[in-house]
């Protein structure tokens, strides 16, 4: 397990915890952006690692969404 798998899952876990979808979506912003300058200097590996967080951050924050929207019907 790489260095920034471990900081995705303790991120991922605070996140969890705290439960607010606009967390998620700022993490996955965050993720992007980070991506793009590694992607640039052919970082590959190490880019693509963040751009699958950024697509499960907005995944999480997806299913969030749905699940306050579900209980409030």
């Amino acid at each position: 397990m790489k260095p920034q798998d471990l900081l995705f899952l303790l991120i991922l876990i605070v996140l969890l915890y705290k439960k607010k979808p606009d967390l998620f979506v700022w993490a996955g912003i965050i993720s992007l952006v980070v991506s793009m300058p590694l992607f640039a200097k052919w970082v590959f590996f190490t880019a693509e690692r963040l751009v699958l967080y950024a697509a499960l951050f907005f995944l999480v924050s997806i299913l969030l969404n749905l699940k306050t929207i579900r209980d409030n019907k």
